[in-house]
């Protein structure tokens, strides 16, 4: 799928989890993908199926991986251009993925892109459920340095990295999403490239170079958030969460000219409580 400008070839990529697909295009989603200019849309919680999908964005050339159980999670990669290749690989048959994983390649100027569609487990301390959750996240460490050298994953990680994530951290430090443990995987991720990694929690590991694009480009500031909850006037005082990324391989991170979260401007203007995610990469 090959994507050109006028100028610079430039691959503008946009990650958004929708809440629900057919609840966004009901409030206005397609409104601003239209005017947005995005070349390739991840999504996630898409809460639908592949003909659902295909009704929401008329035009576009679509891979997506359903949950198993009906209604829940979802992925999905939107293209303007065919995607010839994309995978569902992440893990073996033990690790619940259904609905969270897809990876598409395509072609920038000559140069394999790899895009990940992810949707990381919400978790819950304790329980079965964060246990799933950190086997998603050993899968995402083992597959990382597979998907090439330039390569982003793009989603709703679930997981607010640095204190400058959440605007309440003190009062989420024992929660899921904000767990030392669950922010080590991120200090791996992001940490140098082959060298020893201490995490937040004391657990040591290899890192793996890769790049908080937004981190990068917003620099050492509270947020930009890119989820408020529902509950009280958390959007109305800013009271959210960065757990929205691109998280980019070094060689395609380089690449980045511009870097935004699009908050709404108002909480009844939103069609998702999550904001999307824009990047621009030029070659």
């Amino acid at each position: 799928m090959p994507i050109e400008s006028s100028s610079s070839p430039r691959l503008r990529l946009a990650s958004v989890n929708v809440n629900g697909i057919r609840a966004a295009v009901r409030k206005g989603m397609s409104a601003w993908l239209d005017a947005a200019d995005v070349d390739v849309l991840t999504l996630q919680e898409v809460r639908a199926q592949a003909s659902d999908l295909a009704a929401a964005l008329p035009g576009w050339h679509i891979v997506n991986d359903e949950a198993l159980a009906k209604g829940r999670a979802g992925v999905a990669i939107a293209a303007r251009e065919p995607l010839e290749i994309w995978r569902i690989e992440l893990g073996d048959e033990t690790l619940d993925s259904r609905g969270r994983w897809v990876e598409a390649d395509i072609e920038v100027a000559g140069r394999r892109v790899t895009v990940v569609s992810a949707y990381v487990h919400t978790g819950e301390d304790g329980t079965p459920k964060q246990d799933a959750k950190y086997a998603f996240l050993d899968a995402m460490t083992a597959r990382m340095p597979l998907l090439g050298e330039h390569a982003v994953i793009t989603g709703d990680l679930n997981v607010g990295h640095r204190t400058l994530d959440i605007r309440n951290w003190k009062g989420n430090v024992k929660k899921a999403g904000f767990l030392p443990r669950e922010r080590a995987y991120f200090d791996r991720f992001t940490g140098a490239a082959g060298e020893e990694v201490e995490g937040v929690d004391g657990s040591t590991g290899p890192g793996l170079g890769w790049v908080d694009v937004g981190r990068r480009f917003a620099g050492e500031v509270d947020g930009p958030y890119t989820w408020w909850s529902n509950r009280g006037k958390a959007f109305d005082t800013d009271t959210g969460w960065r757990i929205d990324y691109h998280l980019a391989t070094p060689a395609l991170a380089e690449r980045v000219v511009d870097y935004r979260v699009v908050r709404a401007p108002s909480w009844d203007t939103r069609w998702s409580d999550h904001a999307p995610v824009v990047a621009d990469y030029v070659f």
